[in-house]
């Protein structure tokens, strides 16, 4: 693979916010909508809170994810605004990102890492499951929702894969 690299950024950083956008954008054609409507709050992306890291590939930002606290159990990481550009998809990069995600959740102490999707991002659901994610009960925004995955992990160990 070229070079890439993941970096901590605000996220309400400009290269952040493009890429949420197009994040967003990825969503609202497999759902409708605007996209992901879970409220979020930029400084819950900010440690000891959360964090929120891009990669970059040859200087070029292609991908995102970032953690933040759970509201309902402080030693619990939620991933949220896992992307890749799609012309970088299935090289790893997402692969990276999450590994890097759930590092920075584990240095700040949180133990398990749950997260909320739904059944029409298949990739998704497959890199999660391939790096040791498993069905947990519904948890968040979209709990209620037709379709919603929630999966989650302990963070002890790093992720098979």
């Amino acid at each position: 693979m070229e070079q890439l690299k993941i970096r901590q950024v605000g996220y309400d950083a400009s290269v952040a916010k493009r890429l949420v956008a197009a994040a967003m954008a990825d969503l609202g054609r497999r759902y409708g909508g605007d996209g992901d409507e879970t409220p979020v709050d930029p400084a819950e992306f900010t440690l000891p809170h959360g964090a929120f890291l891009v990669a970059y590939l040859d200087g070029a930002p292609v991908g995102c994810g970032g953690w933040r606290t759970w509201s309902g159990d402080s030693a619990v990481a939620e991933l949220k605004r896992m992307y890749t550009d799609p012309t970088v998809r299935g090289r790893g990069v997402a692969r990276r990102i999450l590994t890097e995600v759930e590092e920075s959740a584990r240095a700040a102490g949180r133990t398990r890492m749950i997260l909320e999707c739904g059944d029409r991002q298949p990739e998704a659901i497959t890199l999660y499951k391939s790096c040791g994610y498993q069905p947990i009960p519904h948890f968040g925004f979209y709990r209620h929702e037709p379709g919603v995955v929630s999966l989650g992990r302990h963070l002890e160990t790093p992720a098979a894969g």
